[in-house]
């Protein structure tokens, strides 16, 4: 049974390799004319997303690309004094397993668990989808599948062409995302440095195996901004015109925007779609239930989704009229709870009022000086991610114990 993957980021490679551990023949198509490289910015892998990298063999890897970040200091705008905090209290208390990483990395180790069993395209796009599985591309010549899947991000190209436009199913949460490469001439070693004033938060951190260091940018709108997704000039004016002013050392950061080699920008969406699937494809990940980039755990939720479109697919031995439902069912909780920890995230992480400022400081303060017990219990009465991510329970696919990749 052929299967086409849409896009070679994140869950299309997960997908393509448990894929091909149930039995499937699978080829990956990707716009760009190789893994992109662009910088990218740090990924949270939850408990569920963990284990399933653990199945993968790939988990040492990962490990050994995490961004070892394990401080914050928080200055809070107009305060006298910064806030300490210890983050790997923070995520022990989130998440029972949790692994922060770069996402071009993490892209890249799963890209290598599978390129020797998958078929790659890359610099190549799909134009046309038929009812009877015939795809065609903007240069291959055409080809026929038994299945599509849109593996293509909050952007996706397959659901526009299946389902439509993405302003149907999008749904702006007031927040915009920024991200910038620049060079670490703080001589940042493990640490974020946040500024947060009331409806902007702003972030530098330098990962432990990076020349470079990242910023980070998230600011809240009361309405969507006008620019188009593409327009990098207007997306960076954008940006310095939410946070100049803040703090010196921010300005200093901004000061990169016309020198960065690499830069991301985009609203913090939600996708809430009735259904992911339609007659042979189906979305995952991204594409079909984005909770809302940098706040909602949308990495984790596309490696989980990937794992069980292709455990449901495998159950119904290739039936995707059972299988595709069934995948759905198993992933509604899920994608529920991420948005829930989306919009709390997001409140949290960019504050609406000083008492929110003050109280975001000081809670990372008052977790990371509870011991380890405390501090878990706390965190989860306070936060929606530790109950959603510690309580996501996934079924077994694995068709049998991964041997560990070698890469």
């Amino acid at each position: 049974m052929r299967i086409l993957i849409s896009g070679a980021s994140v869950a299309g490679p997960v997908l393509a390799y448990w894929l091909t551990r149930h039995g499937f023949s699978v080829t990956v198509v990707e716009r760009s004319a190789a893994l992109r490289k662009a910088g990218g910015h740090a990924v949270d892998l939850f408990r569920p997303a963990v284990d399933i990298t653990e199945k993968m063999g790939v988990l040492p890897r990962v490990e050994e690309r995490a961004t070892g970040t394990t401080r914050m200091t928080v200055h809070p705008e107009g305060g006298r004094r910064p806030v300490r905090a210890d983050l790997t209290k923070i995520f022990g208390a989130a998440s029972g397993r949790h692994v922060e990483v770069m996402r071009d990395d993490l892209s890249e180790i799963y890209h290598r668990a599978t390129r020797d069993d998958v078929e790659y395209v890359f610099d190549d796009s799909i134009t046309a989808i038929s009812p009877d599985g015939e795809v065609r591309f903007e240069n291959a010549p055409p080809r026929r599948f038994d299945l599509v899947v849109g593996a293509d991000g909050l952007h996706s190209n397959v659901r526009r062409l299946v389902f439509g436009e993405e302003s149907a199913f999008s749904t702006f949460i007031g927040a915009y995302l920024g991200v910038l490469t620049l060079p670490n001439s703080a001589g940042l070693d493990r640490e974020l440095v946040m500024h947060v004033g009331v409806g902007r938060t702003a972030g530098m951190y330098g990962a432990r195996h990076l020349g470079d260091a990242r910023a980070l940018f998230l600011f809240r709108s009361e309405r969507e901004l006008d620019y188009h997704h593409h327009d990098v000039p207007r997306q960076k004016e954008l940006l310095r015109e939410a946070f100049t002013g803040l703090h010196p050392d921010v300005d200093r950061w901004l000061d990169e925007l016309g020198r960065t080699p690499a830069f991301y920008f985009d609203s913090i969406t939600q996708l809430r779609m009735d259904t992911w699937s339609r007659g042979r494809v189906t979305l995952v990940g991204d594409a079909g239930y984005c909770p809302g980039p940098a706040v909602g755990g949308s990495t984790t939720l596309a490696v989980v989704g990937a794992y069980v479109l292709a455990g449901e697919l495998a159950r119904a031995g290739g039936d995707h009229e059972t299988a595709f439902p069934a995948y759905e069912r198993a992933m509604a909780d899920h994608v529920r709870g991420s948005r829930e920890v989306a919009l709390s995230a997001a409140k949290t992480l960019i504050p609406t009022s000083r008492l929110g400022v003050t109280g975001l400081a000081q809670g990372a303060r008052l977790v990371s000086a509870l011991p380890p017990g405390p501090g878990r219990a706390f965190l989860r009465l306070a936060s929606k991610s530790g109950r959603v991510y510690n309580a996501m329970t996934v079924d077994d696919y694995s068709p049998s114990p991964a041997p560990e990749v070698a890469v």
